[in-house]
């Protein structure tokens, strides 16, 4: 049971280079949650192609429509979640100016809403662990952690942003990021 000083939450997890051949094969996963109960978390990596109107039928605002829509996690594909960010949000609950929701009528609220400083991931889906099964994958080492940013969450390209980290921690990870994605540092 992680107490607050163990608590991942707000932090990023990277695939260590040991999760080859897995759903979690080179994914950054941001912890939105971890307590006694588990921990729930969002892969930021793993774009799905298609746009937030293309794959939701919810009556959304037009400017939502067009964000693209990430895979969340393999929990739950059709589970609606978003990360929200704005200038100031004082009951922000993942890290500062960071919350995590689930509501569509929050969601709609927020995309009706203007504010230049807003920014919006969407996820289908997302990662989930039971009691204890987080901590015991950090045993075996299957993840290295790195704090979140908003910098990391929404402005750097999903598509760099498990090189840009390793690359970013220096030493051996810098090789790990160089890789090719059918070899495994094990």
């Amino acid at each position: 049971m992680p107490d607050p000083d163990t608590s991942l939450k707000g932090q990023l997890l990277l695939d260590s280079g040991q999760l080859q051949g897995s759903f979690f094969q080179r994914t950054v996963l941001l912890i939105c949650q971890h307590d006694s109960d588990g921990a729930f978390g969002l892969i930021l990596n793993r774009a799905t192609d298609s746009n937030v109107g293309e794959m939701i039928v919810a009556d959304l605002p037009d400017t939502l429509k067009t964000f693209p829509l990430f895979l969340g996690g393999p929990v739950q594909p059709s589970a609606l979640s978003f990360l929200y960010s704005d200038s100031f949000i004082p009951d922000a609950n993942v890290i500062p100016n960071l919350t995590l929701g689930h509501s569509l009528d929050s969601l709609r609220d927020i995309g009706e809403s203007f504010s230049p400083e807003r920014k919006i991931k969407l996820f289908a889906g997302y990662a989930g662990w039971s009691p204890g099964q987080l901590e015991d994958e950090m045993k075996r080492k299957a993840w290295l952690t790195h704090p979140a940013s908003l910098e990391l969450v929404f402005e750097t390209d999903p598509a760099k942003l498990w090189q840009n980290i390793l690359r970013s921690k220096g030493g051996k990870y810098i090789l790990l990021a160089q890789m090719p994605e059918d070899l495994s540092m094990n």
